[in-house]
């Protein structure tokens, strides 16, 4: 009865998690894991004993994730009264364990010894405040470039948020224009960065992907009325970038529909359920913290092979405490006290959207 349950709860809208979206994530976050332990590594690290093996080079992992953005960002949105309910929202879920993660990463960088990692001092307060890529300054940890398409995204989505006030039955029809200015990058070669960052222009059709799935699970749309929005992403993706992209953006669109129909319970095993509920604070440890690790072995002699597996044991478990006690009881409290100096009580839905989204990861 309970497989049959998980199955079902891809197909109906419920307070609950998605346990399939969770057991996509856990995936992305596996192979991402595996991708900067195994192929950025000897990259960053050439002199330095490594695995001989590469791990699926190339950016497919950080779009599924895109994509799970585009579909979770609704549990925030169909929650909120105000922009501030959503910036609080936002601020719960995302900065107190990236702040931490961040100590971390500079803790094991500097008893580490790690010279590669490090960055300037201006540099590293700069990344708390997430905008590093904004002002042009490099990241605490690499992985940390997607966070600033997240953040751009965000901005987006509140602001057709307040633009369809507060509905966002006519959601699709924003799409074209936007899409439209992907375009645009095509004959306009001086388009300011700053201003593709922040509409998230390079990766649109894969958030778009999302949204619209979603619009589906939740009964919004129907199949058939999304289908020519399924097509202007993917034209998109095919008149305006390389073909691996557009190839992932149709195995996303696949995987997606999968999804809705039930036919992905058989992912929903709990290592991968657990990986993927923690996956954000494992994106954000994962990297450099697995590279001092690895590094350090390496200079002891060690076999690659285990300070490969020791990076991996060690970023789970970092990643499983920061979900534990920092994550889920920072968004919490932070939740409760923006409600409690509203004079609000919160709901059984709302109490469940932190539990149903998580940031990339």
């Amino acid at each position: 009865m309970k497989r049959k349950e998980e199955t079902d709860s891809a197909r109906r809208p419920t307070g609950g998690r998605l346990v399939e979206l969770d057991a996509l994530r856990g995936i992305g976050a596996i192979a991402v894991v595996l991708y900067h332990l195994s192929a950025r590594f000897p990259e960053i690290f050439p002199g330095v004993a490594h695995v001989p093996f590469t791990f699926w080079p190339g950016e497919y992992r950080v779009l599924l994730f895109f994509a799970i953005s585009g579909f979770a960002i609704f549990f925030s949105l169909r929650h909120i009264r105000t922009v501030g309910d959503f910036l609080v929202n936002r601020f719960a879920r995302l900065f107190p364990t990236y702040w931490v993660a961040i100590l971390l990463i500079l803790l094991f960088e500097y008893v580490g010894d790690v010279d590669r990692l490090k960055i300037p001092l201006v540099s590293i307060a700069v990344n708390f405040t997430m905008l590093q890529s904004y002002f042009f300054h490099p990241e605490v940890d690499g992985a940390y470039w997607t966070l600033a398409y997240e953040l751009g995204f965000y901005a987006c989505m509140i602001g057709l948020w307040r633009l369809f006030a507060g509905s966002l039955k006519r959601l699709e029809w924003a799409f074209l224009p936007w899409l439209g200015l992907k375009w645009l990058m095509l004959l306009w070669d001086g388009i300011p960065w700053r201003l593709t960052l922040v509409l998230v222009l390079e990766f649109l059709p894969f958030f778009i992907i999302g949204m619209l799935y979603y619009r589906i699970w939740s009964g919004e749309r129907r199949w058939r009325a999304q289908l020519p929005w399924f097509a202007a992403a993917l034209i998109t993706l095919y008149a305006t970038g390389p073909w691996d992209l557009f190839l992932t953006g149709c195995v996303l669109v696949l995987v997606f529909g999968a999804m809705l129909a039930g036919w992905l319970g058989f992912l929903t095993i709990r290592p991968l359920l657990w990986i993927g509920r923690t996956s954000y604070p494992l994106y954000l440890v994962h990297e450099n913290i697995g590279f001092v690790i690895m590094v350090n072995l390496a200079g002891m002699g060690v076999n690659p092979w285990l300070g490969f597996g020791l990076a991996i044991a060690t970023v789970l478990v970092l990643g499983g405490i920061l979900h534990r006690y920092v994550e889920m009881p920072a968004n919490r409290w932070i939740m409760e006290r923006w409600k409690a100096r509203k004079g609000v009580t919160p709901t059984a839905g709302e109490a469940a959207v932190g539990a149903a989204e998580t940031a990339p990861g």
